[in-house]
This record gives structure tokens, sequence and C-alpha cells, in this order.
């Protein structure tokens, strides 16, 4: 998946990839991921092919790279405070790597010889490094990391994802932080990106009854970040966009129309084969499996 503002791959949340069992996971309630709200706006095809036909996608180094560095971050607030160090993070690499490998095959096929791999795991310690210019950790105590949270929308869709960290303060303020590991947008362009984290802040906020003072976006490539503070108005409207792309949805499933929307991001997209835009042939549709994702069945009103 990639931004239209930057132009880069971007980290994704709950996309299917060959080999790592996402296909074979338990049905949920039909819902929405900021990453699936944000295909359907992109590509409504595409959001077909990920969340109906739920079809795998092969792994890409970037993509790879990304989660990596997420698993990385993650587990350093394991160590004591004074020991989240820079060189204690990039010591975390080979192992968080390993482990990753084990879990997802194709990962084993990205890179032709070591040479080109280590590269990479020096491309991911780069990044590491920039986050350390951005905060200290050894001053943070995370309330959580890598939180899944899910809200089932009255009349509407579940709402889920996945928070990279939540920050509660003695006077119990809650900050919401999301780790990029491409490069910031240009400036006016931030509307994916803070509509990801207001998503999530609308989502604590109705499952915890706090809403977040802050929403951070730390983007590692170019070291910037972006510092949000939401209110009630912007969540009132979050609401209601989430539940007019819901209808939009309901609407494709229930009439077939999942029409491809060409666009400079077609570029990354993995499903190209089965595209019209691009002379492919879309595949016939499982009414079962449209109903199990969207909660209406083809042709019935």
């Amino acid at each position: 998946m990639t931004t239209e503002e930057t132009g880069q791959p971007e980290q994704v949340d709950d996309v299917a990839v060959a080999g790592d069992g996402d296909a074979d996971r338990p049905a949920l309630r039909p819902g929405l991921s900021p990453s699936r709200a944000n295909d359907f706006q992109q590509c409504p095809l595409l959001f077909r092919y990920r969340v109906v036909d739920r079809l795998p996608e092969p792994a890409n180094a970037a993509a790879a790279r990304g989660t990596l560095v997420h698993a990385v971050l993650e587990r350093l607030f394991d160590l004591p405070a004074a020991e989240r160090t820079p060189a204690a993070a990039r010591a975390m690499l080979p192992e968080q790597w390993q482990l990753l490998r084990g879990r997802v095959s194709q990962y084993g096929e990205l890179f032709t010889d070591e040479a080109e791999e280590a590269a990479w795991l020096s491309g991911a310690g780069d990044l590491l490094r920039t986050y350390f210019t951005l905060e200290d950790p050894t001053r943070l105590e995370p309330e959580s990391r890598e939180l899944a949270v899910r809200l089932d929308l009255e009349d509407g869709p579940q709402l889920r994802g996945i928070v990279d960290r939540v920050d509660v303060a003695p006077n119990g303020w809650v900050r919401i932080v999301d780790y990029k590991t491409g490069r910031s947008p240009r400036p006016g362009y931030e509307g994916h990106a803070l509509f990801q984290m207001r998503f999530y802040a609308y989502v604590l906020w109705r499952t915890r009854g706090v809403l977040a003072r802050a929403l951070q976006l730390e983007y590692l490539a170019d070291g910037q970040v972006i510092r949000h503070e939401p209110n009630e108005a912007e969540m009132a409207t979050l609401e209601t966009r989430v539940r007019s792309l819901w209808a939009s949805v309901q609407d494709a499933a229930r009439t077939g129309s999942w029409q491809a929307r060409p666009s400079a991001l077609c570029e990354w997209c993995s499903f190209s084969a089965l595209c019209p835009a691009f002379g492919g042939t879309v595949p016939p549709v499982d009414d079962d499996a449209v109903e199990r994702a969207t909660g209406v069945r083809p042709g019935r009103p």
C-alpha cells in the first residue's frame, strides 16, 4: 500500500501475505480498519481482493522492514529504562528478523544473497537510529504497545486496528503514538495519516471514555513528527465519515460494483493481473465471502 502524499509504501495492519496463515484466521464481524477504509476510498476493487476474496500478496522488502522495525520498537520497552539505547535496539534486529522469517516463509525469499540482506538490515538500523532523535525511550513507560482495539459501532461495522503505542500520563492524559517507516507527507497532505489516528482516538474514546489529548506520528525515514490535538467535534465527523464509507461498501457488495479506480498508486498494486484497467479479468466473487466481509448478500435489497 502507498499514500498519494508520499508515493511510498506504508505499513499495513491486516493484509494477507502468502504463507503467513492470515487467510486461515476465523472470520470476524464485518468491519473496517483504517487501512481497509483507505483501500476502499483508493479503489473498491482493491478492497474486494483484500477483504472479501482475501487474496494473498507477495512479501516485499519495504513492508518487511517496517514490520521488523515495529517489532523492535515494541520490544525495546521490555528492557529496563536505562538499557533502552540505540545499541540495544540495533542488537535486537537479527533475532527479531529470524522470528519474522520463521512466521512468514516468503521473507526468506526476499534477498538473493547475504550481502543484500545485510544491507537491508543496516537500513532498518538507520530507521531505529532516527527514532532515538525523536524521543527518549528511557523517559517513557507506555501503557500499551501493539494494542488491538475494537468497537462494535451501533448499526454499523466493527471498527478495529492495531495501535503502536498508548502513553498515559500521571494526570490521566492519553497520547496515541504511531511509527511510520516511510517519509512524512508534504505539508497540507496529512489527511490519510490523521484519519488513521483519529480513527484510533475515536475507538479508544468510545471504549475507555477518555479522549486522547495528543496524536503523534513519528516518521523514521526523514525524522519528522506530526502532532495533533483531537476534539469531540472531530470525533463526530469521523463517525459520520465511517458510516458513510461503510454504506458505500455495503452498496458495492449488494450490487457487485467493485469498481477499479486507476491512479498513480497502481504501480504498487499486487493485483494488476486481475484488474480490468490493465487488461486483466476479474474473477467471480463468492457470495458467502461477500456476506461474511460486509454483512450483506449480493442481489438482496
